[in-house]
């Protein structure tokens, strides 16, 4: 998009929004409380803010309690902003990031310092946000910045004054040349305003007709109802898991039971034969005569023979032994 268009764009939206919305004077507080109270403003009306950042002040002791205190509790006082809870926890985390630099809950010194190198020490800030940024620059450090949230850059977006590869950390280009210091919190402030009423209620008909008198090509950029007939696609299915060799579980193995008695019902018993009752009584004496004979041979089992018995051994005859000799 070419500067002088941008330019002009961002000069007709002074001019309307001038119109519909009344400029909102800055309040002078410290560097710290100023960017304490942006974190509050980021896409939030002025009068929401201006309620959350008071109870920051009245709902603790001081800023220790606060910076000490979970993001859910800090939330929990300040509902009437779009997102307490991404208010709670930049709260929080600048609070840590200022006391564990200089173990103090104080700022001033960035007035004193060159006007880049304090927007530098502030983008470092953790917890800050280019919005925050910009607002503290503009309101506590007289320097020459539109601060721009999410709302307000969806809204340059509708109108055509911004890209839609535009990101808050890298600004709106030519801008701060767009628009004349002198005129910037008045611009600023009717611009946050617009972008509250988008963030609040993206499809007003009133906000759609202040959106197309700054820009009458705007319409195909109008944020547009999701039909309400269309049904979310389905997920696809998931893929069957592999059978496993692991045994059934109780409650299958009780499925599996009551299917085999549904399928027991289902099977009809086969009918009986007829019975020959002369075969069959000639088939039970056979069986009661098999023990009777059967007997005998049990009562009278064979003698194991007896083992062959070895001869005994033949008796030696006595020799005679020869006559004795008479002496002569």
């Amino acid at each position: 998009m070419a500067s002088p268009n941008r330019t002009t764009l961002l000069t007709k939206a002074h001019k309307v929004l001038k119109k519909h919305y009344k400029p909102v004077a800055p309040v002078e507080r410290p560097v710290l409380e100023q960017l304490l109270y942006a974190a509050c403003l980021e896409n939030a009306h002025y009068e929401p803010a201006q309620q959350a950042y008071d109870a920051l002040v009245k709902g603790f002791f001081d800023w220790n309690e606060v910076r000490v205190s979970t993001a859910r509790e800090l939330a929990e006082v300040m509902p009437m902003l779009p997102d307490p809870s991404a208010a709670a926890t930049n709260v929080k985390k600048m609070l840590y990031g200022v006391f564990e630099s200089s173990y103090s809950f104080d700022l001033e010194g960035l007035k004193k310092q060159n006007l880049g190198q304090a927007i530098q020490r502030l983008k470092k800030l953790n917890g800050s946000t280019p919005f925050i940024v910009a607002f503290a620059t503009q309101t506590s450090l007289a320097g020459h910045a539109v601060p721009i949230d999410r709302g307000a850059l969806d809204a340059l977006k509708v109108i055509g004054a911004a890209d839609e590869g535009d990101k808050l950390n890298d600004g709106i280009p030519g801008m701060e040349r767009a628009i004349a210091k002198s005129k910037g919190q008045e611009f600023g402030s009717l611009l946050h305003q617009l972008g509250a009423d988008l963030v609040a209620n993206p499809y007003s008909p009133n906000l759609h007709k202040i959106l197309l008198e700054i820009a009458p090509d705007a319409k195909d950029r109008l944020p547009k109802r999701p039909p309400k007939n269309v049904k979310p696609p389905e997920p696809a299915p998931a893929a069957k898991p592999a059978p496993s060799a692991k045994p059934a579980s109780a409650k299958e193995h009780g499925k599996e039971k009551e299917h085999g008695k549904e399928h027991a019902k289902d099977v009809k018993p086969r009918a009986a034969e007829p019975v020959d009752a002369k075969a069959a009584k000639k088939k039970a004496d056979e069986v009661k005569a098999e023990p009777a004979k059967r007997a005998p041979a049990a009562a009278n089992p064979k003698k194991p023979e007896p083992a062959e018995k070895k001869p005994a051994p033949a008796k030696k005859k006595p020799v005679a032994s020869a006559p004795k000799r008479k002496p002569r």
